[in-house]
């Protein structure tokens, strides 16, 4: 006998799961990344997205990584 759950509740599983899974990921990452070029990694995935979204290049979003990188290096400056 095969138990099958509704698509919304697989759905919601898997997503529950994803989520748990990213974010251990992603603070184990931040964690063990204190004398590595962390803002390097942060650019890359942000110009992914861009990429991947398939919009155009703007002023904007060179300020937006600016603040990104500002961000990130007050958080981690100690």
């Amino acid at each position: 006998m095969k138990l099958e759950l509704p698509i919304v509740l697989q759905t919601a599983f898997m997503l529950t799961i994803s989520n748990c899974f990213m974010t251990f990921a992603w603070y184990g990452h931040l964690r063990n990344l204190n004398h590595k070029a962390w803002y390097i990694a942060a650019l890359i995935s942000w110009g992914i997205a861009i990429f991947y979204m398939r919009q155009p290049l703007k002023a904007d979003y060179f300020y937006a990584g600016l603040c990104i990188i500002g961000a990130v290096y007050f958080i981690f400056r100690s």
